[in-house]
């Protein structure tokens, strides 16, 4: 029987380099010869793609409870379709956002009720969470300018998160803090603003004993 696989999530604030990041844990992780998948939350399949679409476009007024129950229609056809099946195949999975963005974005920034937000969570991933999440803090505006000056060089433009007050990416960094801090053994936080290379090193470090744990 095939042992289970492991699921590393990314989380952070607008602009905090979770994309790099990732790039470059994947193909770390493909040296030392795992298998490993990578993708996207909203997103990682041509539907949940779809819904993604209409989440991020800056044209959009989405109510609050729309918003909350497409990303979680979004969650359900990503865990059905990709992550599980990958996880019961023994392959690692690198997932940038997934449930804990759900409850700092709608829960502590969006004000929805806990308790609504578990029982979603149930419906559209089950008992499934990260084995570990990767949490790359910086200062909202730090990371907001940062994000800014990556469209100008994609030639892209703000999506609908990335327009919303300082105030609102304020509630969401501590949301993930608080996150962070009630499952410190499921967590491990960085400081994003550190050198590229350096973050990347340390990143390796803790994801390689980890998974020195998980085969002892």
């Amino acid at each position: 029987m095939t042992q289970r696989g492991y699921f590393i999530t990314f989380e952070g604030v607008e602009g905090c380099g979770k994309t790099t990041q990732i790039h470059l844990l994947e193909k770390f992780l493909l040296q030392q010869k795992y298998e490993v998948v990578c993708t996207r939350e909203p997103g990682g399949t041509p539907v949940a793609d779809q819904i993604r679409h209409i989440l991020l476009d800056p044209h959009n007024q989405i109510d609050p409870t729309t918003e909350l129950l497409l990303y979680e229609a979004c969650r359900s056809e990503h865990v059905v379709k990709v992550i599980d099946p990958t996880l019961q195949a023994g392959k690692i999975v690198l997932c940038d956002r997934f449930s804990d963005s759900t409850i700092a974005y709608q829960g502590y920034a969006r004000g929805h009720a806990f308790d609504k937000l578990e029982q979603l969570a149930h419906l559209s991933h089950r008992e499934l969470k990260p084995d570990l999440t990767l949490l790359l803090d910086c200062p909202v505006g730090q990371g907001l300018s940062r994000a800014q000056k990556r469209n100008v060089n994609q030639d892209s433009r703000e999506d609908r998160f990335e327009k919303e007050t300082l105030g609102f990416h304020e509630k969401v960094r501590q949301g993930f803090l608080k996150l962070a801090a009630l499952e410190p053994k499921r967590f491990a936080v960085f400081d994003a603003l550190q050198p590229q290379a350096e973050l990347a090193k340390k990143i390796q470090e803790i994801v390689t004993l980890k998974l020195k744990q998980l085969s002892s």
